[in-house]
């Protein structure tokens, strides 16, 4: 395999590697924001890990973050709360950080 070869295998890998670190650190992250609003709409047991999967799957929605930002204000604001947007990003943001932090520590 040429140099060249090599070079081009690696980047491949460090793009698969970095997609799949991206994936799990915002479903990490999704979980965390769910398990934030949840409590403040008062969810446990079983229907806060109904609310984590709904969170979850807003993300599919489309790309970006925006999807679950507006289901978790729509939710929040359905049970009466009034959540500042900017402390919904904050939660978000915070959470990812952490979830990134998480996923890149030596096992």
């Amino acid at each position: 395999m040429t140099t060249f070869n090599e070079r081009e295998k690696a980047f491949e890998n460090k793009f698969a590697r970095d997609g799949e670190l991206k994936f799990k650190a915002e479903s990490r992250r999704n979980k965390a924001l769910a398990e934030w609003a949840g409590g403040l709409m008062g969810l446990t047991g079983a229907d806060l890990e109904t609310y984590i999967k709904d969170v979850r799957k807003a993300d599919l929605e489309e790309k970006g973050d925006d999807d679950v930002f507006r289901k978790v204000k729509a939710d929040l604001a359905a049970k009466g709360l009034s959540v500042s947007d900017e402390e919904i990003r904050k939660v978000m943001y915070e959470s990812l950080a952490k979830a990134v932090n998480d996923l890149e520590k030596p096992a």
